[in-house]
C-alpha cells in the first residue's frame, strides 16, 4: 500500500485528509520524516461516528495538526486527538482578484433573487432551505432560488420542489464551469449556506466577496467564515421557521445598514483570505 512513498527523501509526510492518514500512520517516522495532516470537515466530523476509533492508531504520530476552523479542531479533541499536538488554524482562500464586488445587474422586478452553490448532497441541507423558502412564499414574499451544483440528491431535491409548490420558484442551475460562476453571484442578492455540516465553505467566502447578503447556518466552521450581524448572519441549523424569519429581518433593515455589513464582508475576505496570505501562512507550518 505504501511501498512508493518509503523511497522517497521527504522532510514531511502531510496528508490533506485525516482519512488518508488510515493504515500510514508509521510512514513518516519510517522514512525520518516529520507527519502533519489537515482537518478538512466530512473526515473529523461524519467519519468517525461511521468508523468509531478510526485515527486511535494515529494520534500519537501527528506531528503538527493544520485544520480548517476552530470547531474542527475541537471535535478532533473529543475524538482523541493529544491537545499538547501542535496546530494551526489556516483557512480556505479564494482567488479574491476574481471575487471582486461590481455594481449588481438592475432587477427589474420585485422579486429577491436567492443563491445557493453546492453539490447536491444531503450535508448541505437545501431541503431545509428550501422549506424555509416555502414558508416565505406562503408570507408572500416574491423571489427566486438557483441553486448552482449537481450531486445524488437531485432527484430528492427535485422532488421536495414539487412538494412545496416552489416549480415557479426554485432554478436548478447544475454544474458550472468555474470560470462562470461570477454571473451566478453577480445576477443574486442574497447568498445561503444553511448546511447541517460543513468545515468552512469556499463558496461563502465567494459570496461574500462578490457583495452578496449572505446567512448560513451555524454548523461547525460556518460561524467562523461568518460573523453574525457584521458580515452576515448565522442561524441555527435544521430550522426552517428561524431562517425565514432572519430573511424577513434582513429585508426589514434601512438600505444603510445592508450596505454597512456588505462592506465589512468584503473588507474582512480582501485582507484575510487571499490565496497568496494561504501560502504564507503553510509555509510557516512547516518552518516551524
Amino acid at each position: 500500500l505504501n511501498s512508493h512513498i518509503l523511497n522517497e527523501n521527504l522532510d514531511w509526510v502531510h496528508f490533506g485528509f485525516a482519512t488518508l492518514m488510515i493504515r500510514r500512520e508509521n510512514i513518516a517516522k519510517a522514512i525520518d520524516a516529520k507527519m502533519g495532516v489537515s482537518f478538512r470537515g466530512y473526515d473529523i466530523s461524519i467519519y468517525p461516528l461511521k468508523h468509531k476509533f478510526c485515527y486511535h492508531k494515529c494520534w500519537d504520530k501527528i506531528d503538527k495538526v493544520h485544520s480548517i476552523s476552530k470547531d474542527l479542531l475541537v471535535t478532533a479533541y473529543e475524538l482523541g486527538l493529544n491537545k499538547n499536538t501542535h496546530s494551526s488554524i489556516i483557512n480556505p482562500a479564494i482567488n479574491t482578484k476574481q471575487f471582486i464586488s461590481r455594481k449588481k445587474n438592475r432587477n427589474k422586478n420585485r422579486k429577491i433573487r436567492f443563491l445557493s452553490v453546492a453539490r447536491l448532497h444531503w450535508k448541505k441541507g437545501i431541503e431545509y432551505t428550501l422549506q424555509s423558502l416555502s414558508i416565505l412564499k406562503s408570507r408572500g414574499l416574491l423571489f427566486s432560488y438557483t441553486i448552482v451544483g449537481s450531486g445524488v440528491e437531485y432527484e430528492r431535491l427535485m422532488y421536495a420542489v414539487y412538494q412545496l409548490g416552489l416549480d415557479q420558484e426554485v432554478i436548478f442551475a447544475g454544474k458550472v464551469l468555474y470560470e462562470e460562476i461570477n454571473r451566478y453571484y453577480e445576477n443574486s442578492e442574497i447568498y445561503l449556506q444553511y448546511s447541517i455540516q460543513e468545515g468552512f465553505c469556499n463558496a461563502v467566502l465567494e459570496s461574500q466577496s462578490m457583495g452578496l447578503i449572505t446567512l448560513v447556518s451555524d454548523a461547525e466552521g460556518l460561524a467562523e467564515n461568518v460573523i453574525d450581524h457584521q458580515t452576515g448572519w448565522v442561524v441555527r441549523k435544521r430550522s426552517p421557521e428561524l431562517l425565514a424569519n432572519k430573511i424577513e429581518y434582513i429585508l426589514s433593515l434601512p438600505k444603510k445598514k445592508i450596505n454597512e455589513v456588505k462592506a465589512n464582508a468584503i473588507s474582512r475576505i480582501q485582507s484575510e483570505f487571499d490565496l497568496e496570505l494561504q501560502q504564507r501562512k503553510f509555509l510557516k507550518f512547516y518552518k516551524n
